[in-house]
């Protein structure tokens, strides 16, 4: 908090050790002041990130000693400088946080640099690490940084694929963020070796949910939120944009190309809903009612693939705005039947969005096949009128998505050590009974996960 004052938001801290103070980093929100960052049991050093935080604020660095997993509340006290006490920390144009004073590495990153200063690791391990410098040694560019989240094997699935889609359309060095708190322990155990053998980084993140926050109740509604509650202090500071794709989305474009695009200073860039195939006009619900009303000509967008300026969306407090937008609707079971969708297509009068060219987001359901050779992605969407499973779409759609989906079972098979064969000649199932179920909601993994 700032003495005598409103939390300071969008004020930032790093923290670790006396010899890398900058191990971990987080903001603080206007919600009630509240931040939070994710370290182990010990003792570290908090203190203000250089750049403007630090320019217009006071705080000594504080000393804390971590003793539990429960982690430990904290709060902290900070003051402008003399002469400072008018400047706004957030509207500034010569915006100078801590993202352009570090490097693009991730939390994770920096901790297993910091810890392997005290290991030696194993030969054979270090044998493809090599391989896999050289490979991302071959990409040439700006890191290219995907979002997804995944829960079950089917959707695990489905998410290697999406993987080798991205990667087999870019010549860019390419980074994967996972929400971690509902991956299956054998997607951990397989996604390293991905990432070696085909040359990509990955990095496994959560946030624990803030306890003055409404929390949904249903798995895949807190799977939902995590898509857009978060994401100002999910991902480390230094992250200046990130694209979420959707783990059953088929990449046919150097997704490059959606990275360096101009979102015409909005913090966040969705694709409208296809309205060419008149036969879902009765699906519509944007186009009628309460929607038709609020929108007042916006479109309603889908959220199976957007954009994230993160330096913008931090600078405007995109975060703080979304989630008082969250918190006073989701009490009513009748609001927010989409999560992940309703919310930032109701909040963007206030969160303004950039609506991306339509080629961007191709879904048979919504756009019909007159626009599908344009299409540069393609995302498998829910089609309310045949509900078709979700697999069998898959084979029917795209036709790439078998050879993928063979290409990434024989990987995995390999990895596990199961039956190549086996795996190379399985046919994905007609339908999704015979599909790997989602795993069971363990809520005391999740629990630990999050510390």
């Amino acid at each position: 908090m700032e003495k005598d004052r409103e939390p300071p938001r969008g004020l930032q801290f790093i923290l670790g050790t006396k010899q890398r103070p900058h191990l971990v980093d987080t903001l603080v929100m206007s919600n009630l002041g509240y931040w939070q960052m994710k370290v182990s049991p010990g003792v570290w050093y908090l203190q203000l990130a250089p750049g403007r935080s630090a320019d217009l604020y006071e705080l000594p660095s504080k000393l804390i000693a971590i003793d539990s997993l429960r982690g430990k509340l904290l709060h902290i006290e900070v003051q402008k400088k003399k002469g400072k006490e008018h400047e706004d920390l957030l509207n500034a144009d010569d915006d100078n946080h801590v993202q352009e004073k570090t490097d693009n590495k991730g939390w994770n990153t920096n901790l297993l640099k910091w810890a392997s200063s005290f290991i030696s690791g194993d030969a054979s391990l270090k044998k493809k690490a090599e391989k896999n410098t050289d490979l991302k040694d071959a990409r040439q560019g700006e890191t290219i940084n995907i979002f997804s989240v995944a829960s079950g094997h089917l959707y695990e699935r489905f998410l290697k694929i999406m993987i080798l889609s991205v990667l087999k359309k870019t010549e860019r060095p390419v980074k994967f963020w996972f929400i971690k708190n509902y991956l299956s322990p054998q997607f951990k155990d397989v996604i390293p070796h991905m990432a070696l053998e085909y040359g990509f980084e990955y990095e496994l993140i959560t946030y624990k949910w803030p306890t003055w926050l409404h929390k949904q109740k249903e798995k895949q509604r807190i799977i939902w939120a995590y898509k857009i509650l978060f994401l100002d202090v999910i991902f480390p500071l230094s992250l200046r944009k990130v694209i979420f794709v959707d783990a059953d989305q088929i990449v046919r474009t150097d997704m490059g190309e959606l990275y360096d695009m101009d979102l015409k200073g909005r913090p966040l860039a969705y694709t409208p809903f296809c309205d060419n195939n008149k036969e879902m006009d009765g699906y519509r619900f944007w186009k009628q009612g309460f929607w038709k009303d609020h929108l007042r000509g916006r479109p309603y967008h889908i959220s199976a693939l957007y954009v994230v300026d993160l330096a913008k969306f931090r600078q405007t407090a995109a975060g703080d705005n979304l989630r008082v937008v969250y918190e006073t609707l989701s009490k009513d079971p009748n609001s927010l039947s989409n999560l992940d969708q309703d919310l930032p297509n109701y909040a963007q009068h206030t969160v303004p969005i950039f609506s991306l060219p339509q080629e961007w987001l191709w879904c048979e359901s919504w756009c019909g096949n007159a626009t599908k050779a344009q299409a540069k992605t393609i995302d498998l969407c829910n089609n309310p009128m045949t509900k078709e499973p979700k697999l069998q779409g898959a084979k029917r759609i795209v036709p790439e998505w078998v050879d993928f989906d063979a290409e990434a079972r024989h990987f995995t098979a390999r990895i596990l050590g199961e039956n190549v064969e086996e795996i190379a000649e399985a046919i994905p199932p007609s339908s999704e009974s015979d599909a790997p179920k989602p795993d069971h909601d363990d809520s005391s993994q999740d629990a630990k996960d999050e510390l």
